[in-house]
């Protein structure tokens, strides 16, 4: 059995704050065995982030916080509030915007390792076996 508390992660290497404004705890990673990563990231208000997870699927839950998510190859837009729940399961290219603080719980299959950035296209490098 894992127990994980937030603050114990904080100032840690579990504990990414990004270049570009957001912050992600990762409470279960690749060497924790689960088959799936699990963080909770956070975007300040105003922050609009490209990304496209090409090796990765993605289920996000907002618990707190409100903003956009748009579909970058349909154009769609979709409101991000709390109890809302969405899941990139076609490597969706997509972009985040807070218009209010976002606290979200994320994901990730395959897991991620931990110290994972976004790169040029907005993708977590891919997995390697």
């Amino acid at each position: 059995m894992k127990i994980v508390r937030t603050e114990d992660l904080r100032g840690t290497d579990r504990e990414v704050i990004s270049d570009d404004g957001w912050t992600s705890v990762r409470w279960l990673l690749k060497s924790d065995g689960m088959g799936f990563s699990f963080h909770e990231t956070t975007f300040p208000p105003g922050l609009e982030f490209d990304m496209w997870y090409k090796h990765h699927l993605e289920a996000v839950f907002c618990y707190k916080g409100e903003g956009t998510l748009v579909n970058r190859d349909t154009g769609e837009e979709h409101k991000i509030e709390p109890g809302t729940v969405y899941a990139l399961d076609n490597h969706d290219k997509h972009t985040l915007k807070a218009k209010t603080e976002l606290k979200l719980v994320c994901a990730f299959n395959p897991p991620v390792t931990g110290r994972e950035t976004h790169d040029a296209d907005g993708a977590y490098v891919p997995p390697e076996d």
